[in-house]
């Protein structure tokens, strides 16, 4: 899901099917930001640097190492300050609860249903501003 960060509208979203991982997702959605554009994505995103250079991820722990570097901590806390209106976004869409519990209708609408909701959270982000 892609959100605007300065006015929380939502730009694009991609359905995948099934269990996919985020980043399988991102790069199967054929999404392609302009280069100037800054990306905060979440750990689900490793490796989105090598695709597109001015992206953000937080630092995971290796294996072998007991815990995460200071700043590597404080980097990690100022990227999740910033994502929070991103979550806060997926929040308000789960309570439609399409997004929330197990889809047991046709998975052809699924697709169609998430861009629906996400218009409807535009639509509604408009009259309330």
């Amino acid at each position: 899901m892609a959100i605007d960060k300065a006015t929380g509208t939502i730009l694009a979203a991609a359905c995948g099917q099934g269990r996919e991982p985020d980043f399988r997702l991102f790069k199967r959605s054929q999404l392609r930001p302009h280069p100037s554009t800054e990306l905060l994505a979440d750990s689900g995103y490793q490796g989105l640097a090598k695709r597109h250079p001015n992206s953000r991820t937080p630092h995971k722990r290796r294996r072998k190492t007991i815990a995460l570097t200071p700043e590597q901590q404080a980097h990690n806390r100022a990227l999740a300050s910033e994502r929070v209106l991103v979550e806060n976004v997926i929040r308000r869409l789960k309570v439609f609860r399409v997004l929330k519990e197990t889809y047991r209708h046709r998975r052809k609408r699924f697709s169609l249903r998430v861009h629906l909701l996400a218009g409807l959270y535009n639509h509604d982000l408009k009259a309330t501003s």
